[in-house]
């Protein structure tokens, strides 16, 4: 019999306000596909009202750890409805600043489960790599493109490894640079996520290709005595390039979890559930992608020294960890942020 309660606990509190949740749903749903002015006079009236309570049943959802599903619904459901109920009254300006001050963070804390998976895929891909690289150089080949690989390959010596560790381009050569490698790493993120509607296996493959290319550069410059030094030259931009991967991966793999598992919603609902939840963390990835193109671009070719190069890394580790976890104080229902 105990073993039952939690379940019976969880749907009790889902046939109590299950209904309300429904009614918000279905106004929001027509204020996206319309517009605010097409809501009637009562469900104006009512939004507000239910937002509170879909806010309220979050609080007591997570509080008293019912199932993850109803959990992501009613994250997914109050952010929808914080930009009608908030959105309308603010200055695009003040949105902006809504999103990257709640929005965005709280949309990662929400995929911990899956950042974590995301993490595990990443590094077992590297580890898989540098072993097999240990066993035989030629797979280097299997895991890294020639042309991406620039002559930073098992052939080449440490000393010429060394001199594209610290080989200075020039403005016009960086800017270049830093706007490919934007562009790439903005690719790998869409597609990790775009995958993952299939249940996200395709998800997991794509963050285990680009371990495993992560994996056999380090086999690379290390089994020249070049580790700590490729290190840091990956570090200053890599933190934040392969989180923002991470992050993509996860909102993948949420999507592909809602899927497979949708629990007491529809298996569509649960999907464009998750899928409205990522996309908001996809927003904030591409920004997170742009400044590592800066980093890529121009910090870590005019910032040379091995030193500096790790604080830089540091640094914006700490900043990235305090953003998106750190304990904050959740913003009140009754506050339109004026």
């Amino acid at each position: 019999m105990t073993d039952a309660a939690p379940p019976l606990k969880s749907q009790r509190f889902r046939r109590e306000r299950e209904a309300q949740w429904k009614r918000l749903d279905a106004i929001v749903t027509k204020a996206e596909k319309k517009s605010l002015r097409t809501l009637s006079d009562q469900e104006i009236l009512d939004l507000p009202v239910l937002y509170r309570g879909a806010l309220s049943s979050l609080s007591v959802a997570r509080a008293t750890s019912l199932d993850a599903g109803l959990i992501a619904y009613l994250e997914s459901l109050s952010a929808r409805a914080y930009f009608f109920v908030y959105g309308a009254r603010t200055s695009p300006s003040k949105q902006v600043a809504s999103f990257f001050r709640d929005a965005w963070p709280q949309a990662v804390r929400g995929l911990w489960r899956e950042t974590l998976v995301s993490v595990a895929a990443l590094v077992l891909g590297a580890v898989m790599a540098a072993w097999l690289m240990g066993q035989e150089a030629d797979w280097f080949y299997a895991f890294v493109d020639g042309g991406l690989a620039s002559g930073r390959d098992p052939t080449a010596s440490a000393e010429s490894l060394r001199e594209t560790l610290y080989h200075d381009e020039g403005s016009s050569g960086l800017s270049a640079f830093a706007a490919f490698l934007f562009t790439h790493n903005a690719q790998i993120a869409l597609v990790a996520f775009a995958l993952g509607f299939a249940f996200g296996a395709p998800t997991l493959i794509v963050l285990l290709a680009n371990g495993a290319m992560l994996g056999a550069m380090i086999h690379v410059f290390a089994s020249k005595g070049l580790g700590y030094e490729f290190g840091g030259w990956l570090a200053i931009h890599g933190v934040t390039e392969l989180f923002a991967v991470i992050l993509a991966g996860a909102a993948g793999l949420r999507i592909g979890w809602a899927v497979a598992f949708p629990g007491r919603m529809a298996r569509l609902d649960a999907a464009a559930a998750a899928g409205r939840q990522g996309s908001l963390v996809l927003v904030g990835v591409v920004v997170m992608l742009f400044c590592a193109g800066l980093l890529e671009g121009f910090g870590r070719q005019l910032i040379t020294h091995d030193g500096a190069r790790y604080a830089v890394a540091a640094v914006t580790a700490l900043i990235w960890a305090l953003y998106f976890y750190a304990p904050r104080r959740a913003p009140r229902a009754g506050s339109d942020g004026s």
